[in-house]
C-alpha cells in the first residue's frame, strides 16, 4: 500500500522530516523533485514525526514536494548477472550498462547468521603476500581490519589481494573514495582479468553522504546470496572510517546526543552489525571480510579502531608501506597453520619473527653507540633479507615458495646449529 503526503516539515542536509503514520523503520519512500524521482529511507520515528535520509541528496527539494511511502525496505536484485558490474550505494549502475530487472529481491541490512548455525573456520584464503600467508594467515569466514593512516597504500594492497586471493567471488565496497581511487580499482580489476568474478559498489567523496551508509549493507547482502549458493566470497571494504563519519554526520542532523568524540553512542553496534556478517555456512559457501580503517592521527585509541578491535579477530597494521610484523595479528591462524598448510609453517613462522625482533634490538643497540658482535652482523644481514623478500608488498609469492624462501634466508645468514627449530624439520628443509 502506497501512502502519499504533500508536506515536508524540515530539510537538513540530506535528511528530511515529515508527519506520517503507519510507517516502519527502514521503509523506503519516493520523492518527486521537479519531475525527478528520488528514493529516501526512514531512519527514525518519533510518534508522528518521521525522519528520512534522501539518496541523491536534497538539492532542489522543497517543503511542498510529494512523498510516497512504499511499504517495503531497501532491496537488492540478486542474480549472477551482478558479476562484472559496478553500482552506486543505492544499487543503480555506474558502468554504463542497464539496471538489473530479473533476479531475486533480497533485503539489505538484515540480521547476521545465528551463531549456532556457524561452523568453526577450517580453510585458508591464500593471497600470495608472504606477510599475510606466512605470518598472519587469512582464514575463511574471518573478519579482519587493516589499520592504516591516510597516505598509506591500503587501496593498492586491497587490489593486490583481490587479484590473487583464492576466492570464487570478490566484492569491493568503496566508501568516500576519491574518483581517482575508483578509477584505479576499476583499471586494476579489468587489467587483471578479475572483473568477471567481482562486483563493485562504489561511493565517492562527491556522492551524497547517506549513500555511504548503504555500501557495507548492499555489499554484504550480495555476498550472503553468493555464499548460500556455495561460493567462497571475499568482501573488501574501504574505508570504514568514512562509513563511521557518515554515521556521525547523520546523527548530528538527527540531533542525537553525541558520545566519544562526537560519534553516535551505537557506533559499536553499527560496526558489529556489518563485521558479524562474516560466516562459514555448513554445506554452502563462506563470507570473509577484510576492511580498511584509517586511524585519524595514527591514534589506535580513536573510537573507530578502538571499537573495531573488540569486534574483529585480529588486525593488519600498515606502516611505511609494509605490514607491521609485530602489531599485526590473525587470531584464527592457528586453525590452519601446519594443519592445512605445510608441516614446517608454524615453527618457521615463529623463528622468523623471533629473529627479526632480535634484529630490531641490534639496530637500537648500534644507534646508541655499541659495537656490534659477529652474531649481530648475522642478524643485520638477516633483517635486510627479511624485509626485502618477506615484507615487500609488490612481490607475488605462493605460500610454498615463501616458506622455501624463509629456509633460504636462514641458510644464507646462519648455520643450522644456531636455529631453534626441530631437528626433523631442519634435516628435511634446510637449504
Amino acid at each position: 500500500m502506497i501512502k502519499t503526503f504533500h508536506h515536508i516539515e524540515r530539510i537538513t542536509g540530506s535528511v528530511i522530516e515529515v508527519k506520517a503514520s503507519d510507517v516502519c523503520m527502514g521503509e523506503l519512500a519516493r520523492l518527486e523533485v521537479k519531475g525527478e524521482i528520488r528514493l529516501a529511507q526512514v531512519i527514525r520515528i518519533d510518534r508522528e514525526k518521521v525522519i528520512l535520509q534522501v539518496f541523491g541528496g536534497t538539492r532542489g527539494v522543497s517543503t511542498s514536494d510529494k512523498i510516497q511511502f512504499l511499504s517495503r525496505q531497501m532491496e537488492l536484485i540478486y542474480s549472477t548477472d551482478l558479476l562484472g558490474r559496478i553500482f552506486r550505494g543505492d544499487g543503480s549502475p555506474i558502468d554504463g550498462k542497464p539496471s538489473l530487472t530479473d533476479g531475486k529481491q533480497t533485503a539489505i541490512g538484515g540480521p547476521s547468521v545465528n551463531p549456532a548455525r556457524r561452523i568453526i573456520p577450517r580453510n585458508m584464503i591464500r593471497t600470495n603476500i608472504p606477510m599475510i600467508d606466512v605470518f598472519n594467515s587469512l582464514v575463511e569466514s574471518q573478519k579482519l581490519p587493516i589499520f592504516s593512516i591516510p597516505g598509506e597504500p591500503y587501496n593498492p594492497l586491497l587490489a593486490r589481494i583481490a587479484l590473487a586471493a583464492e576466492a570464487d567471488v570478490i566484492i569491493l565496497g568503496g566508501m568516500g573514495l576519491k574518483y581517482d581511487d575508483y578509477l584505479f580499482f576499476r583499471k586494476k580489476f579489468e587489467e587483471g582479468g578479475n572483473l568477471s568474478r567481482s562486483v563493485m559498489f562504489i561511493h565517492t567523496a562527491a556522492d551524497p553522504v547517506v549513500e555511504c551508509l548503504l555500501i557495507p549493507d548492499i555489499s554484504l547482502a550480495a555476498a550472503e546470496q553468493f555464499a548460500l549458493e556455495g561460493k567462497r566470497v571475499l568482501v573488501l571494504l574501504t574505508d570504514m572510517t568514512a562509513f563511521s563519519d557518515s554515521l556521525k554526520e547523520i546523527a548530528i542532523f538527527m540531533e542525537q546526543i553525541p558520545s566519544n568524540r562526537g560519534y553516535p553512542g551505537d557506533l559499536y553496534s553499527q560496526l558489529a552489525r556489518r563485521y558479524e556478517k562474516a560466516v562459514d555456512f555448513e554445506g554452502a559457501g563462506s563470507i570473509t571480510v577484510l576492511a580498511v580503517t584509517t586511524m585519524p592521527g595514527n591514534d589506535v585509541t580513536h573510537p573507530i579502531p578502538d571499537n573495531t578491535g573488540y569486534i574483529t579477530e585480529g588486525q593488519f597494521y600498515l606502516h611505511g608501506g609494509k605490514i607491521d610484523p609485530f602489531g599485526s595479528l590473525s587470531r584464527l591462524k592457528q586453525l590452519v597453520v601446519s594443519k592445512v598448510t605445510r608441516e614446517d609453517h608454524k615453527e618457521l613462522m615463529k623463528v622468523m619473527i623471533q629473529l627479526y625482533a632480535e634484529t630490531k634490538q641490534v639496530q637500537d643497540k648500534i644507534s646508541m653507540g655499541f659495537e656490534p658482535s659477529t652474531w649481530d652482523h648475522k642478524l643485520l644481514k638477516y633483517g635486510e633479507m627479511f624485509e626485502l623478500e618477506m615484507m615487500d608488498l609488490t612481490k607475488v609469492v605462493p605460500l610454498e615458495e615463501a616458506l622455501d624462501k624463509c629456509w633460504e634466508i636462514l641458510g644464507k645468514c646462519f648455520s643450522k646449529e644456531h636455529i631453534p627449530l626441530k631437528k626433523a624439520l631442519v634435516d628435511k628443509y634446510w637449504r
